[in-house]
């Protein structure tokens, strides 16, 4: 049995794993704001941004089509990406929206008249309006820049482990992010990769402190499978500690999936070094959800598309209904 009243969500993150959270959540009768990460610099979205001076369109798109009520046709638009000629792995949706900014003067107007075409229930909020870089500092000492740089290493190169992310330069919240986040009955961290698509929100000034502030419970949706070169190796406690440090300890839940992937795709990923994420989080200090929020849906990247993607994914309805079971 859910409220009947509707309540606040803030979904934190960016791409595919807001996607499927906005997805499963907008069916029930709540009030969503997707808070997005606007550090992305690969694929078509890097490319944009080098040439066109905009900022980052890929994440925000997603999170629209994702709260879109529109036909199927404006949806499959927005996903839609060239495979030959100068736009060949260009996304549609990126057009659009950096054609919008500069037409509109704003990604804010961008996303604004974006929404109205998508009829979007709901807000998708960009985290910052700054031109800002993510950088992660390694065990090691070195330094790397770029969101691509991070997410994007080659399968026989090893990596240092990450010891802190920072942004260059430091970005200042979107007014309306620290908002929503106010008035937030329940905010959703994730899920998504921790250092390129959790973390960057955390990162930027005032985010961090609203989310202290806040009195909604806070969830954090934990990755399905590790990610290599940013958490090779990790077990949900290693994901929690290294988002708790970033907003003071501010998770409330946990929320772990406990089905197991089909063998022959757990092999591919261990191919790359990746691996299912372990639930060995200590019970007593921490309040965890463990239950089965696994697609059974097979996943198939476009030829085009130039960015390594997630093969095993979340189901939007399960974990909908376990968030929703939460509030």
């Amino acid at each position: 049995m859910f409220p009947q009243t509707q309540k606040n969500i803030v979904v934190i993150g960016g791409g595919t794993g807001t996607f499927v959270a906005l997805t499963g959540l907008k069916i029930f009768p709540v009030h969503l704001s997707a808070v997005i990460t606007m550090m992305d610099s690969g694929g078509s979205t890097g490319r944009l941004r080098d040439q066109l001076g905009v900022l980052p369109p890929g994440d925000l798109r997603q999170a629209l089509v994702a709260l879109s009520r529109s036909d199927k046709l404006w949806r499959d638009l927005f996903l839609y990406r060239f495979e030959k000629g100068d736009l060949k792995g260009h996304n549609f949706g990126n057009l659009f929206l950096s054609a919008l900014e500069k037409v509109s003067g704003s990604i804010e107007q961008a996303v604004k008249l974006a929404g109205m075409i998508l009829d979007t229930e709901g807000d998708v909020i960009p985290v910052t309006f700054t031109q800002s870089q993510l950088c992660v500092t390694l065990a090691d000492g070195t330094t790397i820049e770029g969101e691509t740089q991070i997410d994007e290493l080659e399968d026989d190169h090893e990596r240092a482990r990450i010891v802190h992310a920072f942004l260059t330069p430091q970005a200042s919240a979107n007014p309306q992010a620290l908002r929503a986040i106010k008035e937030a009955d329940m905010i959703v961290i994730g899920p998504g990769d921790l250092y390129t698509s959790i973390i960057p929100n955390l990162l930027v000034s005032g985010i961090a402190e609203a989310l202290k502030a806040s009195s909604a419970m806070k969830v954090f949706a934990m990755n399905l499978m590790t990610k290599y070169g940013q958490t090779t190796g990790y077990t949900a406690y290693d994901h929690l500690i290294d988002l708790q440090q970033y907003i003071d300890g501010a998770i409330d839940v946990v929320l772990i999936n406990k089905a197991k992937p089909h063998e022959q795709t757990l092999t591919l990923y261990r191919k790359y070094h990746e691996h299912i994420v372990e639930n060995n989080i200590d019970t007593s200090s921490i309040r965890v959800v463990y239950e089965d929020l696994l697609s059974n849906d097979i996943v198939q990247k476009a030829s085009t598309d130039t960015l390594k993607r997630s093969l095993i994914r979340h189901d939007p309805q399960k974990l909908a209904k376990h968030l929703m079971a939460l509030l």
